[in-house]
């Protein structure tokens, strides 16, 4: 598809933009794969309405930005552990990422992006909120990010009793990583701590770093880091775990809302 049919509209001045004018249901050409990767280090989150993938496409399209993630613990589609299952209906007792979170952080070499395609959405409800953790590390006083730029943080996954009877892939993962992390391609210094990952600052005590965590915990929910996206069937989400956080939001119960997600390898994250 020619370049210059590709329209991207932000969807707020700091994270978010939607992307026309894609069929990401056929093979990207080198132009258009590189329209979007400019675009997505721009706007950190992309989204793409009316994608009616099927799952080889979707591995396809994941594929394209690098080697696939395989969760720790989820559970998977069609027998490839790389389709990780998103669903939650009357049944659920709780539901993917309703916690503030970047994808696996526990993971030594945590998971670049992920692609979500939500094949069936409530009536109302159901959207997704997703934060910039360089908007929100370069909000912090230039005391606070001294303090915070030399300490590490550990990472640990704890999957137990989350997705029922399902057998995990690998044992939890756990690492420690900087807190505040240097994104690869853009240079910038992204807060990278997250609520649903992270459990202690390493170098100080753990009064110190609760009440640290807490701090930053809070800090990443600024509505003015965010963008929220309002899902349709077929809709699809990319999104740079390096430097962004997100939350579902689980308000449409008791509807489904049900989907795949396809995650891209990452590497050590570093100052």
């Amino acid at each position: 598809m020619p370049r210059d049919e590709i329209r991207v509209e932000p969807l707020t001045p700091t994270i978010g933009a939607v992307v026309e004018g894609v069929d990401l249901t056929r093979p990207l050409d080198d132009d258009t794969f590189a329209a979007i990767n400019r675009a997505w280090m721009d706007h950190l989150v992309l989204f793409f309405r009316d994608q009616a993938m099927t799952p080889e496409q979707h591995l396809a399209l994941g594929r394209r930005f690098g080697e696939l993630h395989i969760h720790p613990a989820a559970p998977y589609a069609g027998g490839d552990p790389a389709l990780m299952v998103i669903h939650a209906d009357a049944d659920s007792h709780r539901v993917n990422g309703e916690r503030w979170h970047s994808d696996v952080s526990a993971d030594e070499e945590p998971p670049m992006g992920s692609i979500l395609h939500l094949h069936r959405v409530p009536s109302r409800g159901g959207d997704t909120c997703w934060s910039n953790m360089y908007e929100a590390y370069e909000a912090l006083s230039p005391a606070m990010q001294a303090f915070l730029d030399p300490l590490t943080a550990r990472h640990v996954a704890n999957y137990e009793g989350y997705y029922g009877a399902h057998p995990p892939q690998r044992e939890p993962p756990r690492a420690v990583h900087p807190v505040v992390r240097t994104h690869p391609v853009t240079g910038r210094k992204a807060l990278y701590v997250n609520e649903g990952f992270t459990r202690r600052i390493v170098e100080i005590s753990r009064r110190e770093s609760r009440a640290c965590l807490d701090f930053l915990f809070d800090h990443v929910q600024d509505v003015n880091f965010q963008c929220r996206f309002q899902w349709q069937a077929n809709s699809v989400a990319m999104w740079d775990n390096r430097c962004t956080q997100h939350m579902a939001v689980w308000d449409y119960y008791p509807e489904t809302r049900s989907g795949i997600r396809v995650t891209i390898k990452g590497d050590r994250p570093f100052r």
